[in-house]
């Protein structure tokens, strides 16, 4: 049975029925009262998280460096660059400002964080500290001292290292009455070896666990929780039927055999656009037979997301279909962050997650009491460190206290709370328990650091005694009329009064598959004629009589028609995508993207030339009116690539209009059909069909336009030696110096350091290096990785690329579609054949070029654009970042670049240098977001300026003064009367 509920319905909408539980009965408070006092009277061993988090509030500068070297001190292997890690965060925070804490671990941390910064200094560089006495006595002090801290932390918050290790922990709070859920730590898979080294390790696991689980009944036995996401590396709705036909026999395995010990077992949550899916792969593992008659299988639903109470009632209906009872576990949710980002950055219709805390606490005591409501079918499994949530669940749940529910914590965190909670209340604890190695632990301590760290959080108020309960209590009384965060505008709204391009909820069945089908069935788009050489100057003819009109056309009805023609585009979109995918052959996800670059485009100019061409008096002397006015230079010759059809082709060609100028477009000749579908839009949508024009065809046409007598200007997108043949065609012309906007490839290279995160590279280059296979100027075409780490990073990104899918790109779960032609497939396929691939993946028959890895010597150089699915790897010691920018830089190109590092100063000093006009730092190095990321160039990657920045629209206007002596008439009359007064 799928979901069946909005994906991101509006907040309004949904707070109407949550404020009813906004209401607190004093009986409630007097409890959350006395679970509070009970945390703060408590003395606790060793400091928790709590302790922490009160003496490192995240919004300060040493929480800030704290939550960084945690996560990255423990994965670097070389001493040169932990010292530099050292150095930089240590030297951000006043470690010795902090007064003394009750806590062992605070102190102990506070002491050893206070000595470090006391050996190396704000301002110090790491050679300087390095170079003379401290580097023989402090040095080596610091480092292991502050890893020997990283690791004191890790052991706080994680059970043990290996589960035997964590069992034997578990027993003192076991012999209490608490239960455990072990979670296996690690990020997702991003390999296939992940998936079958992960589905190992929670297999060893269940066996460890059930041979010494005793022989209580459920729910008083230990659990397992299991990470969809590690169980398959693609785990995304797009690729659903390879993710169904993986995971489900694998989860079923697990799960029959955690029934056979008769386990809990619970299947995590994860991001929103993957709860569908999820669903879908737990109902099909809990139809298995094996699984009859057992009632330890489960789940975790997030209550900040907007469907967790149609997931509570989906669970139900599941679990009363099979006559058996569910294990639930809810949660407040763990990734409201990342969430929020992602409904921005795609384009969603509104968030699918709460934007204010005091919302999705209320939504959590709705979902709480449906749970309760659906008892026996479901066993609730709370969990939450917040005292008064705690209280009000007890009172929903009246008599249940004993068997029907049970609240959960995590380990490290809430051992005072849930001790007053089992004194007061008598209901159980589970303990959520992390087990793995330090080094897997790094991601979850963020994480829970992000979730808890703020000051205003519950966690960090609750135990703060300078903070008054009844503030802790306070349940914000704007509720019902501002139900949404009012800093966190709406995805549309992003960009404030230009309204954001609508973008795909791929998680969201009901979204991707109408789009997947109405591609399909979208008709062929019809062919098109190409011009001759005497067809363009006709062309040009015809846009140089047009121009004046369009030219005097006032700049709002210019910019009305782009804003038409970007409504229209998103009207039209299935067509187009699949104009995009049969013609050039963009992947679902391309084709979105690229209709929604397009978008931005019309709406972004259309701004802009409301600003820029309105006529605007100038300051002067009295009796003077000084006019400055932009128009419009004549007629733009556009000439786009192929590999963006769509987007560049609208967004020259936009931009030359809107400016007041007449075009001539010419689309690359391997993709005329799309631009004419671009052209009839923008004549649809209001522009004049002769102050626009298609010229299809050849280099003879483009010879032909460029060396037109009409010719006011040209704007270029492709490679470097066709734009330097325009510019010296333009050179040599009689009459005006013509402006000439170009932007061209590059050898786009990416630096990753020893602090990088593996599962973060992977992600990113084999998203920079393979996505739209490898067609696109800003692609990362050289890697440049710290030999310590180079090993582990290359085997990772290998393994990921091998899960790439290539084939027909209007199927969605297609990563890599087609090259564009078999010339530019042969030019690949002679580069590949030069060197000798230390990994190439396999690709199907017709335009297919597999992704492919070449390893560089430290002798050899990139020297030229290889475009297409071709990444090259080298190697570099650390300390010789200025040495692998120096190589980049003598390319020659500057187009985009990447880098990746946990180290400020060493992002610092390679941004200042780094050798191209798109610099990315700890991302990847594709997909420039217009007015946010403006594209362009530097050196042999382009003339500038940048394509959806600020400075674009000036190069396609003149500018005109028009100065009067307005005193010509006989005196200065205003002047005059301006005394009279």
């Amino acid at each position: 049975m799928p979901l069946n509920a909005p994906y991101a319905p509006a907040d309004e909408t949904l707070i109407a029925t949550l404020m009813p539980l906004a209401e607190v009965s004093d009986e409630t408070r007097r409890l959350a009262t006395r679970l509070i006092e009970g945390i703060r009277g408590a003395q606790t061993r060793i400091g928790g998280l709590e302790d922490f988090l009160r003496d490192y509030d995240l919004s300060t500068r040493e929480g800030l460096a704290l939550m960084a070297m945690a996560e990255a001190l423990l994965r670097v292997p070389d001493q040169k660059t932990q010292d530099a890690l050292i150095a930089d965060k240590i030297g951000a925070g006043n470690w010795e400002g902090h007064e003394p804490s009750d806590a062992w671990l605070v102190s102990a941390a506070t002491w050893g964080l206070g000595l470090s910064n006391r050996l190396l200094r704000p301002g110090d560089s790491v050679p300087g500290v390095l170079g003379g006495l401290t580097r023989r006595i402090g040095a080596p002090a610091v480092r292991t001292g502050v890893r020997q801290a990283m690791r004191f932390m890790g052991h706080q918050f994680v059970l043990g290292e290996t589960i035997q290790d964590a069992l034997k922990r578990a027993r003192e709070m076991e012999a209490k009455g608490s239960r455990y859920s072990y979670d296996m730590l690690g990020e997702g898979a991003k390999t296939e070896a992940d998936a079958r080294r992960y589905a190992k390790a929670y297999s060893d696991a269940i066996d460890v666990i059930g041979r010494s689980a005793g022989n209580k009944a459920l729910p008083d036995r230990p659990g397992i929780s299991v990470k969809l996401s590690a169980l398959q590396p693609r785990y995304e709705a797009r690729n659903r039927e390879a993710v169904l036909a993986e995971i489900v026999p694998v989860l079923a395995d697990l799960a029959a055999q955690a029934k056979s010990y008769d386990l809990n077992f619970t299947v995590d949550a994860e991001e929103q656009d993957r709860l569908e899916l999820s669903l879908e792969i737990m109902e099909a593992a809990f139809a298995d037979d094996r699984l009859r008659d057992w009632n330890g299988f489960g789940l975790a639903i997030q209550a900040y997301g907007k469907r967790a109470m149609a997931a509570i009632d989906w669970a139900g209906d599941l679990a009363r279909r099979h006559g058996q009872t569910m294990m639930v576990r809810l949660v407040k949710g763990a990734y409201w962050d990342t969430e929020v980002k992602h409904a921005q950055v795609e384009g969603h219709g509104d968030y699918p997650v709460f934007t204010r805390k005091a919302v999705t606490d209320l939504n959590f005591l709705a979902c709480a009491k449906k749970m309760l409501d659906l008892r026996p079918h479901l066993y609730p499994q709370f969990a939450t460190h917040n005292a008064l949530t705690i209280a009000q669940i007890v009172e929903m749940a009246d008599d249940e206290a004993d068997g029907g529910y049970e609240f959960q914590r995590l380990h490290g965190m809430g051992e005072a709370l849930y001790a007053s909670v089992m004194r007061e209340t008598g209901v159980p604890c589970r303990i959520y328990a992390p087990v793995g190695g330090h080094r897997d632990l790094l991601a979850y301590l963020v994480r829970r650091l992000l979730e808890n760290g703020a000051s205003t959080s519950f966690v960090a108020q609750a135990g703060d005694k300078d903070v008054p309960v009844e503030r802790v209590l306070e349940m914000p009384d704007d509720l019902a009329e501002t139900p949404r965060h009012p800093r966190i505008p709406l995805p549309a709204a992003l960009f404030g009064a230009r309204r954001n391009s609508e973008g795909l909820e791929y998680g969201s069945d009901a979204a991707l598959r109408p789009m997947a089908e109405a591609m399909r069935a979208a008709p062929e788009a019809p062919e098109v004629r190409t011009v001759d050489a005497a067809g363009a100057e006709a062309a040009m003819e015809r846009a140089a009589r047009a121009f004046p009109a369009w030219r005097d056309t006032v700049v709002g009805a210019r910019a009305t028609a782009l804003r038409r023609a970007a409504d229209l585009l998103e009207e039209e979109r299935p067509l187009l995508m699949a104009t995009l995918a049969r013609e050039a052959g963009k992947t679902i996800d391309d084709g979105v993207a690229e209709v929604r670059e397009a978008v931005d485009f019309l709406r972004y100019y259309a701004d802009e030339a409301e600003t820029l061409c309105q006529p605007r008096l100038l300051p002067g002397p009295t009796g003077e009116a000084n006019q400055w006015r932009a128009n419009g230079r004549g007629v733009f010759v556009t000439i786009s690539p192929w590999n963006f059809p769509l987007a560049i082709f609208l967004g020259q060609t936009a931009a030359a209009l809107v400016a007041g100028n007449a075009v001539v477009a010419k689309p690359a000749p391997q993709t005329p059909r799309i631009a004419a579908q671009a052209v009839d839009i923008l004549h649809r949508a209001g522009v004049p069909k002769d102050a626009l024009i298609l010229a299809p065809g050849g280099v003879d046409v483009g010879q032909a336009l460029t060396a037109s007598p009409h010719l006011a200007g040209v704007a270029f997108t492709g490679s470097t030696a066709t734009a330097k043949a325009i510019n010296r065609a333009l050179a040599e012309r009689d009459g005006p110096i013509l402006p000439l906007i170009a932007e061209t490839g590059g050898v786009n290279a990416m630096i990753v350091d020893a602090t990088a995160l593996p599962e973060q590279v992977t992600r990113d280059v084999v998203a920079s290096a393979f996505r739209s296979a490898g067609q696109r100027c800003s692609a990362c075409r050289i890697l440049f990785v710290q030999e310590d780490v180079a090993d582990r990073m290359i085997e990772m990104i290998e393994g990921a690329a091998a899960t790439l899918r290539m084939g027909d790109p209007i199927d969605p779960a297609v990563d890599v579609g087609p090259i564009i032609d078999a010339e530019a497939l042969e030019r690949l396929q002679a580069h590949v054949a030069d060197h000798t691939p230390i990994w190439q993946g396999e690709a199907p028959d017709g335009l297919f070029m597999p992704p492919t890895i070449i390893e560089l010597g430290r002798d050899e150089r990139l020297t030229k654009e290889v475009f297409g699915p071709v990444l090259h790897v080298k190697r570099w010691k650390a300390g010789e970042v200025d040495a692998v920018l120096d190589e980049i830089e003598s390319t020659g190109f500057g187009l985009t670049f990447g880098l990746h590092s946990r180290i400020d100063a060493t992002i610092a000093h390679v941004t200042a240098r780094a050798p191209a006009g798109n610099v990315y730092v700890n991302r990847n190095q594709i997909g420039a977001i217009v007015g946010s990321q403006p594209f362009g160039g530097r050196g042999m990657s382009g003339t500038g300026p940048k394509a959806g920045g600020p400075l674009y629209l000036q190069r396609f206007v003149e500018e005109v003064v028009i100065s009067t002596d307005t005193t010509a008439a006989g005196g200065n009359a205003t002047l005059i009367a301006m005394e009279a007064r």
